[in-house]
């Protein structure tokens, strides 16, 4: 679907040509299951409702313009003591009686962005088993090691849930085109697993309302529309969390050529971005009641969660590799005085993290290779075309001879590229290479079409064929993952450390390329230190002095630190063991010259030309701000936990809240879990954010699980149970 240019058109009025502008969360009408009030506060004057709302609540006349309190039951004694609650991101349920003959309902509340309650009843449902639905479930998630068996796990649990007669795991890639990576389903049904769905299948707009909506249930596509009255009034209403809203007549014409007749889609999110979803087909009309649909959403939250935590462990493997070959490379530059033979001496350990087949390293004006590369023309030619290449600290793709055809002949070796600069010169990069794979990819319906015409040409309408469509995919080598990415990032990283520590010390060992290398290392972007033997700074590059106050003199002697870091007494200790003893030193700083001080990590070193003689001293600075924030975000996520669970269970009963509290408690293991994998695997500076989506998440299943078991006791004591 092709987004339009001018007017957002409104709800029911989009085609196919802007259908990714419909404003989809204005529909003014709903599904005919439930019926829907807004009501102004304080007055609690009924202003809006469905057209079937009085009859849904067997009363006669219309009751725009009533005060909720005439309808009957006990509506108001219920919603009551939720109003203290925010109810503009996430809807609260209640069960209460209302009507003329009290029926039971189940209510969904929640503040619109325009103002006013929103009141959406649903017929009451059975009340769910939560020790077989819920507590089971949930050790089962915690249970899987591996993200295939998670999503298979996902799959099994929601068509055992839910009772759909079918049910898919779809997780979006970088494009947003879409993947079936689980399925269970009748076994009468032709199977989807593995086919892929374009991003255009589901508008960007849609997409922001699954983020914010998480659970949404089509009961029958067959529906008809019921209008909100009156139907003109203005400003229209803001639907995006009503679980009613009418969906978009051209979803509706999409699911009709699948053959759909119902559908529930629950949301996965996954470091605050939509990662996929569970997406329930039906072939016959289907509703699904509040209690279960609150039980899919707390498996959805916990399910993200696990995938955070798993994502997250590939990459803390990535690291610890990454480790592993630093400290190769520093025992080389020992042994042997040349950092690189350490990357090269065996492949493994450079090509494994990113599943490379090749990697080259360009150097100093020297090329070295492991495994199947380009020729050396070839590759000097690729880091001038990586030179041209807006600034990233790291350049990848998976079709170089398509984004760059001057070297699509490199095919055969090098369809995949990554690169990372190893320094500020010119054409320094450390690069790997993934060959052509010519494959098949398979499509649910052809991608390429997905705009189809009738015998009339202007019946326009989603592709009506949803039949395994087989692209056969050339020039293209299998597509780098985040995993991947993150690993070239550190391993990048590292080398870039370690060629600025070899570079400092060639400074002091070879003075006949003093000019070239002092430019290096002063446009290196890692603070250092260079000084002689007596401890008069050389060198202290720009990165260093912007750790400084602007206009701050030039610091003559490594003495004068004591001037800028805390604990003078202590750094003139280790200065002096540093200077005299020659001792080399590792430890944490925190420079003293603003309001807030800057924790740092310095590694400083004697650098020897003989046993007995040293020629000088190196000092490396690692700004630790965003570790720190990172300790403190964790800290900051354990005492949430804590306080969350105390303030959800605060509103139970003893009896409930044990209920509560057991049903918690594998959750809050899954976030844990997650937390600690997140710590390990994430890059420092995504930390905090990586650790509040994991806070939200829990907070959220918290609160819905409140919420259930609030709902599931009154359901029980108004039920005589």
């Amino acid at each position: 679907m092709v987004a339009g240019l001018g007017h957002l058109p409104a709800f029911g009025t989009a085609d196919l040509s802007n259908c990714e502008r419909e404003q989809i969360h204005l529909p003014g009408s709903i599904q005919p299951h439930g019926a829907l009030l807004l009501v102004r506060e304080p007055s609690f004057i009924i202003e809006r409702a469905s057209a079937n709302a009085a009859a849904f609540l067997q009363l006669r006349g219309s009751i725009i313009g009533r005060a909720l309190a005439e309808i009957g039951g006990d509506l108001c004694e219920v919603i009551e003591p939720c109003l203290d609650e925010p109810l503009h991101e996430v809807p609260v349920a209640v069960r209460a009686h209302a009507g003329t003959s009290p029926r039971a309902f189940d209510l969904l509340l929640h503040r619109p962005s325009g103002g006013g309650l929103v009141i959406e009843l649903e017929p009451a449902g059975p009340a769910v088993d939560l020790a077989v639905h819920v507590e089971s479930a949930l050790l089962r998630v915690l249970a899987a090691t591996s993200l295939v068996g998670l999503c298979d796990e996902a799959a099994r649990l929601f068509r055992d849930l839910t009772g759909y007669d079918r049910v898919m795991v779809y997780r979006f890639d970088e494009q947003g085109h879409g993947e079936v990576l689980s399925e269970q389903r009748r076994p009468d049904l032709e199977s989807f697993l593995g086919n892929r769905y374009p991003a255009s299948d589901i508008p960007q707009i849609a997409r922001r309302l699954y983020e914010r909506n998480r659970v949404r249930v089509l009961a029958d596509i067959e529906y008809a529309p019921v209008p909100l009255e009156p139907v003109a009034a203005i400003p229209q209403l803001d639907m995006s969390l009503c679980v009613l809203r009418s969906v978009s007549p051209i979803h509706v014409q999409y699911l009709r050529n699948m053959g759909v007749r119902a559908t529930l889609v629950v949301s996965l999110m996954v470091g605050g971005r939509l990662w996929g979803l569970v997406s329930c087909h039906h072939y016959v009309p289907r509703f699904v009641h509040f209690e279960f649909r609150a039980v899919c959403e707390l498996l959805a939250e916990a399910i993200g969660t696990r995938i955070a935590a798993l994502e997250s462990f590939l990459q803390g493997q990535a690291e610890l590799a990454v480790r592993r070959l630093e400290q190769r490379m520093i025992e080389a530059i020992s042994r042997e005085g040349d950092w690189s033979t350490a990357l090269f001496d065996t492949t493994q350990p450079l090509l494994q993290p990113l599943g490379a087949s090749g990697a080259a390293l360009l150097y100093d004006g020297q090329i070295q290779t492991a495994g199947e590369v380009p020729s050396t023309a070839d590759l000097r030619a690729i880091g001038a075309w990586l030179d041209r290449q807006p600034g990233a600290r790291v350049i990848h793709t998976a079709s170089f001879g398509l984004d760059a055809p001057e070297f699509s002949g490199l095919a055969p070796v090098a369809s995949g590229l990554v690169a990372t600069p190893i320094s500020r010169s010119v054409g320094e990069y450390l690069i790997w290479f993934r060959p052509e794979r010519v494959r098949t990819v398979t499509w649910g319906g052809d991608p390429f079409h997905p705009v189809q015409v009738g015998n009339d040409p202007a019946d326009l309408s989603p592709r009506r064929s949803f039949a395994k469509w087989h692209q056969l995919v050339e020039s293209t080598a299998d597509p780098w993952s985040a995993a991947d990415l993150a690993a070239a990032r550190l391993i990048g990283d590292t080398v870039t450390d370690v060629v600025l520590q070899f570079r400092a010390v060639r400074l002091l060992i070879a003075q006949d390329q003093l000019e070239q290398v002092t430019r290096q290392v002063r446009l290196s972007q890692h603070p250092v230190i260079v000084a002689d033997p007596q401890g008069h700074i050389l060198l202290a590059n720009d990165a260093f002095r912007r750790l400084l106050p602007e206009g701050y003199p030039p610091l003559p002697h490594l003495d004068a630190l004591v001037q800028v870091l805390e604990e003078p007494g202590e750094m003139k200790r280790r200065l002096t063991e540093l200077t005299r003893q020659r001792r080399p030193w590792r430890g944490e700083v925190r420079l003293d010259t603003a309001e807030t001080p800057k924790p740092l990590l310095v590694r400083a070193d004697p650098v020897f030309s003989s046993p007995d003689r040293v020629l000088g001293f190196v000092l490396l600075f690692t700004d630790l701000t965003e570790r720190k924030a990172g300790e403190a975000a964790r800290r900051r996520f354990q005492e949430s936990i804590v306080d969350g669970d105390r303030m959800m269970s605060g509103r139970l009963d003893s009896k409930t809240d044990l209920v509560f509290r057991n049903l918690l408690s594998p959750l809050v293991e899954n976030a844990q879990l997650a937390a600690l994998e997140i710590a390990d695997g994430v890059e420092m500076a995504r930390l905090p954010e990586m650790l509040s989506s994991v806070q939200a998440s829990i907070r959220r299943a918290s609160g819905v699980l409140t919420h259930l078991l609030w709902h599931a006791s009154r359901s029980g004591d108004q039920t005589g149970e």
